[in-house]
């Protein structure tokens, strides 16, 4: 059931009211009691579009996104003797011969 925004005409009190969707807006003022009110547009609960894509994680708090990244393994660092996989792959054929 959603929530509507109310408005008096008369004495420009605003309250929210919790109704079913076939309800029928509601015409008295609770404060005042005159039959002045008006359901009003609201801004509503709407979902928020924001970051880079649209999905529920990226919405996560700072500190989740830090202790996810120390949990994610280090790269194997590179060492400046070895040139690659050509070298590795003759010397294997070589062994077996």
């Amino acid at each position: 059931m959603p929530t509507y925004d109310y408005r008096c005409k008369k004495c420009d009190h605003r309250w929210e009211a919790f109704q079913s969707i076939k309800a029928e807006p509601i015409k008295k003022c609770p404060t005042c009691g005159k039959k002045s009110a008006e359901r009003v547009i609201g801004p509503g609960a709407a979902v928020i579009f924001k970051g880079s894509g649209f999905y529920q994680t990226d919405y996560r708090s700072e500190s989740y996104k830090k202790a996810a990244a120390a949990d994610k393994p280090a790269a194997p660092a590179k060492t400046e003797g070895s040139s690659g996989s050509k070298d590795s792959g003759s010397s294997k054929s070589s062994s077996d011969s």
